[in-house]
């Protein structure tokens, strides 16, 4: 496999890939997956960079009822709370598969009101919520965003994001997702670039190495038999096994950054490609004239324009015959000294005189 990269001022040349792949990096186990989790919860011990409580209804009520649980009546004072040192959040993790009761899981932080850095806070207990409205982990713990935020009176300096933290165990798992993987006697590998060449070539490699259990269904997914066959064993024998994945000829554009990625199965039918621009630079420098001594004239400014016209006319006619590699294009443009900004105008011209045979996905 040959993949392309065209990146910032230049266009860099294809590079030869590992071809083999682990089953396991290109698809995964139907029914073994991540489930996302999400809390809301209370930050305090910051110091006066929290939310301002007038500001922030949410945090003014979420502190007056935390504090109402551990027994503090607060209700008829609520116009004297006037605290900077606490800050709303919302807390957000990945539960993985097969994770089990009382293990710890990392946890990500965000500021919800105007807090301006949350450096140093502590996370009060903070219950971890799935899609299903159950909690399935609890986060409680000490912050630490990594970022750097300074503040004068005439200046102010910040790296990072000071309002986002993340917390490495940070939370309890409490409850355990029960196990899906697999359909009656069968397990489902499910690809992650849909390719029925791909999925082919998958269920070929295990057949040839655990026995005729493998089956193609669809360009997702491969069906796996397990009629007296142990799961766990048999997904530890094949996960490693390496495949060659096919890939979809494409082109993919991100004309914000100007990066062009292209893969190794594009292909170019006869084309003349030609570059240039017509530049017309004016400048102007104004001169000031003084008359001579005594001369009684007045000085002036005196108008000088400049006018420089580019052509760039070293630039060359390319022309790619038919069946051109990727690596055939990039000499070509690179030859034409082709930037990755003009590329892009190149390539969905080459697109729409039908010349390019592959996907030009624009980003």
């Amino acid at each position: 496999m040959i993949i392309g990269l065209l990146f910032g001022p230049g266009i860099f040349q294809a590079i030869p890939a590992r071809a083999d792949v682990r089953i396991k990096d290109i698809a995964d186990v139907e029914g073994v997956r991540e489930n996302q989790l999400i809390g809301y919860g209370l930050v305090v011990g910051l110091n006066g960079t929290g939310d301002k409580l007038n500001n922030n209804v949410f945090t003014r009520e979420s502190l007056i009822g935390m504090l109402e649980r551990l027994g503090v009546n607060t209700r008829d004072q609520v116009t004297a709370l006037s605290t900077k040192n606490i800050a709303a959040v919302m807390v957000t993790a990945q539960l993985p598969a097969f994770v089990r009761s009382g293990s710890r899981i990392d946890i990500s932080i965000s500021a919800l009101g105007d807090a301006t850095n949350l450096t140093g806070g502590t996370l009060l207990v903070t219950p971890l919520l799935a899609a299903d409205g159950e909690v399935y982990a609890v986060g409680q713990g000490t912050l630490s965003t990594g970022a750097i935020a300074a503040r004068g009176a005439a200046a102010s300096v910040t790296r990072g994001v000071p309002t986002s933290a993340r917390m490495v165990n940070g939370a309890t798992v409490e409850k355990e997702v029960p196990e899906k993987a697999g359909r009656g006697n069968g397990l489902w590998l499910s690809l992650r670039n849909p390719d029925l060449t791909t999925a082919q070539r998958i269920a070929t490699v295990i057949n040839k190495t655990a026995g005729k259990i493998a089956k193609a269904v669809n360009p997702r997914t491969v069906r796996l038999d397990m009629t007296n066959r142990d799961p766990i064993e048999t997904l530890a024998l094949i996960e490693n096994l390496r495949v060659e994945p096919d890939n979809a000829a494409i082109v993919v554009i991100d004309e914000a950054s100007g990066t062009i990625v292209m893969g190794s199965n594009v292909r170019i039918s006869t084309v003349a490609i030609a570059q240039g621009n017509l530049t017309i630079r004016v400048t102007e420098t104004p001169e000031v004239s003084q008359p001579g001594p005594f001369s009684g004239g007045t000085t002036v400014t005196v108008p000088r324009t400049s006018i420089e016209i580019d052509d760039q006319h070293d630039r060359k006619l390319g022309i790619l015959r038919t069946g051109a590699t990727l690596q055939d294009l990039v000499a070509s443009l690179n030859a034409l000294g082709v930037g990755p900004r003009d590329l892009i105008s190149i390539l969905q011209s080459i697109k729409a005189a039908g010349a390019l045979q592959a996907d030009l996905e624009v980003r």
